[in-house]
């Protein structure tokens, strides 16, 4: 077994872990398609624009770590969506399925044996994969949480 074989696993599963919190999963399901526009009073965000930050930030993030000609993107416009709600209804589902997507590609990353998980990705100013996979972790977590928040604003948690 390789030294950094326990590191990976917990690597891998802090990527989806509901262990200290509700995940992903359970905090995309069953949003009604008339709320995912709506920002609960007092609230800066709606669902959808919180889960096309989740999207949009985790896919800057693997890109980054993958992409020798990575080009940084500019903060705030392309890391949060332009309106409310989703721009067609297939929009909802279309960014589930990208952040899954992508997110399985970090837990390969995270797993990948020939990645040094400490080493300076090339490209960057001093990041490592490391840092790259806990910060999106990380971020993952905090807005799954604020999720959480505007869902029960908008009376839609717990789900039913």
């Amino acid at each position: 077994m390789a030294r950094d074989e326990p590191l990976r696993k917990h690597l891998t599963k802090l990527l989806d872990w509901e262990d200290a919190h509700v995940g992903f999963e359970a905090v995309v399901e069953g949003v009604d398609a008339a709320l995912r526009g709506v920002a609960p009073h007092g609230m800066p965000h709606s669902p959808w624009q919180l889960l096309e930050h989740l999207r949009l930030t985790q896919h800057d993030i693997l890109d980054f770590c993958r992409n020798p000609a990575y080009s940084e993107r500019a903060w705030p416009e392309d890391y949060w969506p332009s309106s409310a709600g989703p721009p067609t209804a297939a929009a909802w589902d279309e960014s589930v399925a990208a952040f899954r997507r992508e997110r399985e590609e970090l837990k390969q990353l995270a797993a990948d044996p020939a990645l040094d998980l400490f080493a300076r990705i090339p490209h960057g100013t001093g990041q490592t994969y490391l840092r790259e996979l806990l910060l999106v972790a990380d971020h993952n977590a905090y807005h799954i949480g604020q999720l959480v928040l505007v869902r029960r604003s908008l009376g839609i948690w717990p789900p039913k």
